[in-house]
């Protein structure tokens, strides 16, 4: 579905990536993992139009991508959900879940994928008509997918969704991730919690220094260098 070939890029100047290498097929998880600054990030914000690409390939669906607009990405079915607090505050859930819809979408369609982001995420349904700003950590996030899923993407590129979570909210996060496999969605998911990404993921790409240096399955979970050097251990 997608695939990377030889990416060098960067902002303005900086090159950050250095011919990275990596592919996707439909309803599979891949998961991007590795040291802060290891590159993780500027993978899926290449592919979304917001780096500046000097070199390498990426298509989607066999058609050539590269350097392409964010909006005529979003057109093709790719959509993104960056890090941090990205809802409108002020409006309700609602509202913002309608924002995600492409302008001028079917009533039909909207009222469908509505009710597909309330079933995946029953507490958006419960406080539909609240101010987003109400919303608890991990509604917060349940939120920004549901707004990126209203566009019923293909790919779902997603940037570190348990950051700031308990770890209770952080296994259901990961959880209603990987059940997103079930309705044909492909996802590249940049996350610290490598252990718990390696294990929903079909493959793993371990970043350092702007390079993919392991790529593997889940049994990446038990290699040495991801246990000692990223992992600090922690299993």
């Amino acid at each position: 579905m997608l695939e990377i070939q030889n990416l060098t890029a960067g902002y303005g100047e900086l090159e950050v990536l250095q011919e990275v290498s990596l592919h996707i097929g439909p309803a599979e998880i891949v998961a991007l993992i590795g040291p802060n600054g290891a590159g993780k990030s500027t993978v899926i914000k290449s592919v979304f139009g917001l780096t500046h690409i000097a070199r390498g390939m990426i298509t989607f669906k066999e058609k050539k991508i590269t350097k392409m607009k964010t909006s005529d990405l979003v057109g093709l079915g790719i959509s993104y959900v960056p890090q941090g607090k990205i809802n409108f505050p002020s409006l309700s859930v609602l509202e913002n879940l309608e924002i995600g819809a492409p302008a001028g979408q079917d009533k039909a369609l909207l009222t469908k994928n509505l009710s597909f982001v309330f079933h995946k995420f029953p507490a958006l349904r419960e406080k539909r008509e609240k101010p987003a700003y109400t919303l608890s950590g991990g509604q917060q996030q349940m939120l920004a997918l549901g707004r990126a899923l209203m566009r019923e993407p293909a790919l779902l590129l997603l940037d570190e969704p348990s950051l700031g979570l308990s770890p209770k909210l952080q296994k259901e996060a990961f959880t209603m991730i990987n059940s997103l496999r079930a309705d044909g969605i492909a996802i590249i998911i940049v996350e610290q919690n490598a252990k718990k990404a390696i294990e929903i993921a079909d493959r793993t790409y371990l970043l350092e220094e702007g390079k993919v240096v392991l790529e593997g399955g889940r049994e990446m979970i038990t290699h040495k260098k991801i246990k000692s050097v990223y992992l600090g251990g922690r299993y």
